[in-house]
Formats: C-alpha cells, sequence, structure tokens
C-alpha cells in the first residue's frame, strides 16, 4: 500500500484540504487529506490519501484525472470487504469517482504512483493496470524459454497468457464483454 510519506512526496508536501472521513469503515480515527490544483476540466487533478491519525495506516488513496475523465485508486486489502460492506449498506455506488467515473482500482504501489505522477505533471501514462504474478522457479523457466522460442519478451508471454486465461474464463462463464484494442505505452 502507499505509505503516507510516498503521498506527500506526491504532492510535494501541498495540501489543500483535510477532514474527518465520513464513512465509519476505516474506525474512528480515520482522516482525509486532499491536494489539487483547482481546475475541473483540462489540466485539472485531485488527490485524496485517508489514514488513521493514531497509527498512520494509510486506508486508501485516490487521484483523479479530469482532463481525462478517468479515476484511480487504492484501497488498503486489510480493509476492502469494510469499504464495500459500508457502500453496501450505505446504498452508495463505491467505486463511482464522479458522475458517469468509475474508479479504476490499482493493486501495485507503483503503478498507481506512475499514474498520478504523470496526472500531476500533466504528462501522458499507460492505462493499462499493473498486477503482480507469482510463478515458481520452473514455471518462470519455462514461460522464458517459450517467450524465447516465440521472440517475445517474458512480460508479452505473461500479458498473451492472462489475456487468453481472462477469455477462456469469459466463454465458460458466458460472460459478455468487449475486447480491449491494445494500447501503446504512454497513450
Amino acid at each position: 500500500m502507499v505509505t503516507l510519506q510516498q503521498y506527500f512526496e506526491l504532492v510535494n508536501y501541498r495540501i489543500t484540504e483535510g477532514c474527518d472521513y465520513g464513512w465509519n469503515c476505516y474506525g474512528p480515527k480515520a482522516h482525509m487529506l486532499s491536494a489539487w490544483n483547482g481546475i475541473h476540466g483540462d489540466g485539472g487533478w485531485s488527490t485524496n490519501v485517508i489514514f488513521d491519525t493514531d497509527f498512520q495506516t494509510v486506508y486508501e488513496v485516490e487521484i483523479c484525472d479530469y482532463t481525462n475523465n478517468r479515476a484511480y485508486r487504492m484501497i488498503n486489502p486489510d480493509y476492502k470487504s469494510q469499504h464495500d460492506e459500508e457502500s453496501h449498506d450505505r446504498g452508495e455506488l463505491g467505486n463511482q469517482a464522479w458522475d458517469e467515473v468509475d474508479y479504476i482500482d490499482l493493486d501495485v504501489v507503483e503503478d498507481f504512483l506512475e499514474k498520478a505522477r504523470a496526472i500531476i505533471s500533466g504528462e501522458a501514462y499507460d492505462t493499462r493496470v499493473q498486477m503482480e504474478v507469482t510463478l515458481d522457479d520452473d514455471m518462470m523457466f519455462t514461460m522464458m524459454k517459450l517467450a524465447h522460442e516465440r521472440d517475445i519478451t517474458f512480460n508479452q508471454l505473461v500479458e498473451i497468457a492472462l489475456r487468453e486465461a481472462i477469455d477462456a474464463h469469459n466463454m465458460l462463464n458466458d460472460i459478455p464483454y468487449k475486447k480491449s484494442k491494445k494500447k501503446k505505452k504512454g497513450k
């Protein structure tokens, strides 16, 4: 999970607002700090961190990109079920950032930080979601050999394997979906 230090460095220690967090899912000591550049639209961004004032535990962090109508967040996995339960109990759309824009949940700290840094600096960024994949040594060696035989990178092979697994899962469960178009890094 993103730490408070990483968050403060991300926003260059510039906090624009703060308040007690209004939901109960993170406990009575949950506080939210915000930073934003004051623009809602082209060039606009805002970011929040929700943390415990006693133990400094970060519960949630988010970044909103108003230029591209995208919002990313990370919820501490130790508290996600409490967040989802309270969202359900309140009848709230727990994944809605604003209007018709839903949060894109991220699991990899560096993925969140890369996107947030780019949004804050007004640069293009990779919209694909990174995920951690754990392989045992034998499987990794087998996949490295296969990637070499196909003359592609290991990461490309893992991406192909994951896409095929998702396609197979969706076909077995008859889940309709649109195939996403491949985007070049940074677009």
